[in-house]
Formats: structure tokens, sequence, C-alpha cells
């Protein structure tokens, strides 16, 4: 997939693809989508899609920040019965895995699991099937969206101006899903030892 030439040929309109996948993967409980190593090559790319990356940032988080909340509302109406041992998407085990995730980690938890690709998906269904506040829970959604996409927009922009960066952007995009997966692979591993 060449992420440049489908950014570069979509101009500014490749803010929409952005704001439908973030929204997408942060909401609507679909944890495969490339949230973010796409705002980070989006911001990468800003020049060429005429516009600043800042632009790009806010609108990812205003995205992440309206699809976490989505499903907070789908968690507090649906809780446990949208899971099942034996779905393809919504196993238990993922939710229980994110559960886990929070209850370590508490209301940080919100914070962290943005950065973490399948726990992002699902901390936000978990939080309204749990006790936790929909006022509170909100204001970490949006401290922690703002954040993510701060990071990854300035990121992108500082590291375009790097020529090996801008040539490359394909291997740093796979990077980018490597290391967000790797805390999720160990985890994984230390709970079979255990």
């Amino acid at each position: 997939m060449d992420v440049v030439t489908i950014l570069g040929s979509l101009g500014p309109f490749a803010l929409v693809l952005i704001v439908a996948m973030v929204f997408v993967e942060n909401g609507l409980l679909f944890p495969f989508l490339p949230g973010d190593s796409l705002i980070f090559a989006a911001a990468l790319l800003a020049p060429m899609l005429h516009m600043p990356w800042y632009a790009i940032a806010a609108a990812a988080a205003i995205a992440a920040i309206g699809g976490a909340e989505t499903g907070f509302v789908i968690g507090r109406r649906l809780g446990r019965r949208l899971f099942h041992d034996d779905a393809r998407v919504f196993k238990t085990r993922y939710l229980e895995e994110t559960e886990m995730f929070f209850a370590r980690w508490g209301r940080f938890a919100i914070v962290l699991a943005r950065f973490v690709p399948i726990v992002r998906t699902y901390i936000s269904p978990a939080a309204g099937a749990s006790t936790m506040s929909h006022r509170l829970f909100s204001v970490w959604n949006a401290l922690s969206a703002v954040l993510w996409a701060t990071v990854l927009g300035v990121a992108g922009f500082l590291l375009g101006s790097i020529p090996w960066v801008a040539s490359n952007i394909e291997w740093i995009m796979v990077g980018i899903v490597v290391i967000t997966v790797v805390p999720i692979v160990i985890t994984a591993l230390r709970s079979r030892r255990a």
C-alpha cells in the first residue's frame, strides 16, 4: 500500500478518510484500522495535502473523542452482552483483557489505552459497562485524544523534514504498528507463562 500516493491523490479529502478511520477505530469496536500511522503519515505529508499538520491533529482528536464517546454509550447500553467467546471481533477475551488493563491503571488507563491499538478500541465500552461516570470518562477521553493526536501530528511534522523519513514512510508506518503492538504481545506471553 503506497500511503503517499493514496493520501496525495485525495488531497484535502484525505482528512475525511482520517476522521472516518479514527472514529471507527475508537468507537465502533473495529480494532484493526491504522489510526496511529495514518495520522503520522498525514502530518508528515501535510504540505502535499495543502493543510497544516495541526488541522490534521485537531480533526483526528475530535474524531477520537466522538468515537470513544460512542463506544462508551455502546458499553453502557449493551455491556457484556455484546461480547461472546466465539465471536470474530467482539471476543470476550478482548473485553476481559481491557478490563484488567482498566483495573490496573484506573482512570489513567483511558490515556494509556489511546496509545495501544486493540486496547484503544475496547476501553470505551469497558468503561461504559463499568460503574465509571460518563462525565469522568468524557474528561479523560478528551485529554487522551488531544494528547494522542498531538503527539502523532508533531512527530509526523518534525520528522517530515528529514529526507530519509519522507522517502521511507511505509516502513515507518509498519514500525509504528509494531511498536504499539509489542506491549500487547509481551502481556499475552506473560499471561500464558503465568
